[in-house]
């Protein structure tokens, strides 16, 4: 298995950290705060995806080890600051979206790592890795993360729709940079039900 992919996907899905918000946050200071909290994420990602690209070949202790790592250093800690935010009322709904996902996804990839350690470094255990519960969990969780992305678009056009935006109209595409970064839909795979297969499919 890969550990630059386990780490990449680990690390994309939660590069943005939020900083506190207030009731009367507006638009525009919901989105500089999250963007302005994206780069002390960014740099721990950096770090941890250079550590990664130095190993070849990883074990499932070290598969483990990493994904533990990316969870304790930025996506546990993304979270906790998500869950202070108090968004403005238009963008309440699509916040939610975002990250009810990506705190249900937390749980999943803690299973996933607690698995990755309970797994021999051999044929056996990396078929049974890969027809394990918990890697099926990571599977589905993965399509719907893809899902939200896909919609995430059509959402902010219905928003757009109610003129939401009149005074801002460079806010939608600003937003969907934020979403590309936090949920990390570039790094999303074409099949998700194939991530970590066992042996790998052929194409």
């Amino acid at each position: 298995m890969d550990l630059k992919l386990l780490i990449r996907l680990a690390v994309s899905l939660g590069l943005l950290m939020g900083a506190c918000g207030g009731d009367d946050i507006t638009l525009t200071e919901y989105v500089e705060q999250v963007n302005v909290a994206a780069e002390a994420a960014s740099q721990k990602g950096a770090e941890l995806l250079a550590d990664a690209a130095r190993m070849t070949d990883p074990t499932p202790a070290q598969l483990q080890a990493g994904l533990e790592r990316a969870l304790r250093e930025i996506r546990i800690p993304l979270q906790d600051a998500i869950d202070d935010i108090a968004p403005p009322d238009q963008l309440a709904d699509l916040h939610d979206l975002m990250w009810d996902w990506h705190a249900s996804f937390i749980s999943i990839e803690q299973a996933l790592a607690a698995r990755f350690g309970t797994a021999d470094d051999t044929q056996a255990g990396w078929e049974a890795l890969s027809d394990s519960p918990e890697m099926a969990a990571y599977r589905v969780a993965l399509a719907e993360g893809k899902q939200v992305c896909d919609g995430f678009q059509s959402e902010l056009d219905d928003i757009a729709a109610l003129g939401v935006f009149a005074d801002t109209p460079w806010m939608p595409g600003e937003l969907q940079n934020v979403v590309d970064a936090a949920l990390g839909c570039q790094s999303f795979p074409d099949r998700p039900e194939d991530v970590y297969r066992y042996p790998p499919p052929t194409p």
